[in-house]
């Protein structure tokens, strides 16, 4: 235990694990885990991938040119390439080789819309091009088409799923064959990852979908099942279908909607057929996360995905995020460095803990910093549990740590223009850019996902890119997102996104965002709506 009250976990052992029949993901990934069975719920673990565990290590050995460098080096080691020669900008990774079709299966309300869009948010912060095709969204804009060129509504009430009704069943599947073929051109087109969320509930679709992709080279299929045996949880997502304005349940009320609903369900149920096929690559998901279960799981990008499903639950919690206290360097006008905070700061350290209790959170909560001074200073009040990550120091200035921005426009005339004309992708010269960031907070993300209520006290750029992550914001738009000072932000993560409020302390600071530079218009951060989308946005 630090004098500061912070602690650093030991966090070797895995908390997180699922019985897999082929476990090379984990290999192909860098990992070497056999055994891949979760503990039950109510057995003490550890985090698998979390502050300070071997996982993290792992990724930070891998990741080391994009770190801050330790005071201890290897002298055999090789410098990061940004070392050499002046600053520059970094390219985007090549993911053109990238290409997956995921097939969601499951029965209503449990949760395919949910992992589908969490995945699609999290493989777009890292910068994979990936798109969701919602068959139900197909079908009730095609529908909404329909209804405006004849003005009559279409009945797509529980009767309209029941594989009995076979002209119902016919367009059904044509629907979804529609979105597959969708899909598919959307990869041919330059797409990464996209999602088929539907049913995909028979052997007979299934087989249909591994085939139609199998005539496309390059394209694999992963299905991906979500099961859920959870009274509340199905109860809870029952409840937000009939109260989230779904437009098969318009004019209806809500004990009606929600009989109807349970009659879809159990249509469906007659026919559900769960994935046992074994030629497929699959993962199955329990109740959101309790149980995972892999099979046939290859390379890079669908371990990635395997990994970051891991990781998901759906507990309520929310996550706060506030800057450290205005510093010395924030008033001298200065980037980076290691400084105290300023007479200011300290004051926001010291009504810190009283916003928190009084107007946030009566619950339990983490408090998360960084490595550097003055996070450590703004949080040392709060009563609450303390973990330290160096992976939250901010952005790697370079050789311009420590300077104004004028300082750095006359010494480094080339880089500070060619900074103002990218931001995300400029990496000081001996320092990181936005994308280095992103790439070095990705363990981050994990232990965030996993986590219930997090007090994260950090710095500008680090919170602009977790905010991004979590509103599902452009990297574009990211250097530009304004997180002031003595301010904090609370996000609460919804089923299709996040709810968000800021708490502003009136103790006066000074104002460090840069608009940016030359621009005719400022960019317009707005906040997504956390509620669902019902139609698409282009009809098909």
């Amino acid at each position: 235990m630090s004098n500061n009250g912070s602690q650093n976990q030991d966090l070797s052992e895995p908390r997180l694990h699922s019985k897999t029949r082929d476990a090379s993901f984990l290999l192909d990934a860098g990992f070497s885990i056999r055994d891949m069975q979760r503990k039950p719920p109510d057995t003490p673990s550890k985090p698998f991938f979390g502050a300070g565990g071997s996982m993290l290590r792992q990724f930070d050995e891998h990741h080391a040119g994009l770190t801050r460098k330790s005071s201890v080096e290897s002298p055999t080691a090789t410098p990061p390439r940004s070392v050499v020669g002046i600053g520059g900008k970094v390219a985007k990774p090549d993911y053109t080789e990238a290409k997956i079709v995921l097939a969601m299966v499951g029965l209503p309300a449990r949760g395919k819309s949910f992992l589908s869009n969490k995945l699609m948010r999290y493989l777009k912060w890292l910068e994979y091009e990936v798109k969701v095709f919602n068959v139900g969204q197909l079908r009730r804009t095609r529908a909404k088409v329909r209804r405006e060129q004849s003005g009559v509504k279409e009945d797509h009430t529980a009767g309209y799923f029941s594989h009995n009704n076979q002209e119902a069943t016919r367009l059904r599947d044509k629907l979804a064959e529609d979105s597959l073929e969708m899909l598919i051109q959307w990869l041919k087109e330059g797409g990464n990852v996209g999602i088929h969320d539907a049913t995909n509930s028979t052997r007979d679709r299934r087989a249909k979908i591994s085939t139609r992709v199998a005539r496309e080279k390059g394209l694999v299929v992963i299905f991906l099942e979500s099961l859920c045996d959870d009274p509340a949880v199905i109860a809870a997502n029952v409840a937000l279908k009939v109260s989230s304005g779904d437009p098969d349940y318009k004019n209806m009320s809500r004990k009606e909607a929600e009989r109807d609903f349970l009659e879809r369900i159990r249509l469906y149920e007659r026919v559900y057929e769960t994935i046992t096929e074994p030629d497929l690559s699959y993962l199955k998901i329990m109740n959101v996360g309790n149980q995972v279960t892999l099979c046939n799981i290859h390379g890079y990008l669908q371990s990635r995905i395997a990994f970051y499903l891991m990781n998901l639950h759906i507990k309520p919690r929310s996550i706060f995020f506030s800057r450290h206290g205005e510093s010395v360097y924030n008033v001298q006008g200065k980037i980076g460095g290691d400084s105290p905070l300023s007479v200011r700061g300290r004051d926001y350290a010291s009504a810190l803990p009283g916003l928190i209790h009084d107007n946030i959170i009566d619950a339990n909560l983490t408090v998360w910093t960084s490595t550097l001074q003055r996070t450590i200073e703004t949080a040392q009040d709060l009563d609450f549990p303390k973990l330290t990550w160096k992976a939250l120091d901010e952005l790697d200035a370079g050789v311009c740590d420590g300077m104004t921005y004028e300082e750095i426009e006359a010494a480094y005339p080339e880089d500070f223009a060619n900074r103002d004309d990218d931001k995300f992708n400029y990496r000081y010269r001996g320092g990181e850019s936005y994308r280095d960031v992103v790439v070095r907070l990705e363990p981050i993300i994990m232990e965030l996902e996993r986590q219930e209520n997090i007090l994260i006290v950090g710095h500008q750029a680090i919170l602009r890119c977790l905010y991004a992550y979590f509103h599902n914001l452009p990297q574009a738009d990211l250097p530009y997102i304004k997180i002031p000072l003595h301010t904090v932000i609370k996000l609460t993560p919804k089923a299709y996104g996040c709810d968000e409020e800021r708490y502003t302390l009136p103790i006066a600071a000074v104002d460090t965002h840069r608009p940016k530079p030359k621009a005719t218009k400022q960019p317009q951060i707005l906040v997504p709506s956390s509620a669902r989308e019902y139609y698409d946005d282009k009809p098909q």
